[in-house]
């Protein structure tokens, strides 16, 4: 399966847990640090759509400015998120992968397998 890939930060434990799983079973996939290339907005829109879930599902609240910001409301629109997450891309929870089968927030690392 080559046409793989991982939003990945390698300072997360999670994260690195879930390309090892990816390359314990003979997947090598593209490895995107979005920490340092960012996202646009088409990108994560696109994400979104093959997650399936609204941005509040990928956002990342412990140890970012998410509550300062005001993205932990239940009234903070779509758009505002996407925004917030493309100026800060640490509000982007990880690691998301993207295989042939489908996309997942895989949280646990484990949740990586269903996409194999």
């Amino acid at each position: 399966m080559s046409d793989v890939t991982i939003y990945h930060n390698p300072a997360c434990g999670t994260s690195r847990n879930t390309l090892a799983l990816l390359r314990d079973r003979g997947v090598e996939p593209t490895v995107v640090e979005y920490l340092k290339v960012g996202w646009s907005r088409a990108q994560l829109e696109q994400l979104l759509a093959r997650l399936g879930v609204p941005a509040r599902d990928i956002l990342r609240v412990r140890g970012t400015a998410a509550v300062d910001l005001g993205l932990t409301d239940p009234a903070a629109p779509q758009a505002r998120l996407i925004a917030a997450m493309i100026a800060d891309p640490v509000l982007v929870e990880r690691p998301i992968v993207v295989t042939p089968k489908g996309a997942a927030l895989c949280r646990p690392a484990e949740r990586v397998l269903s996409l194999l």
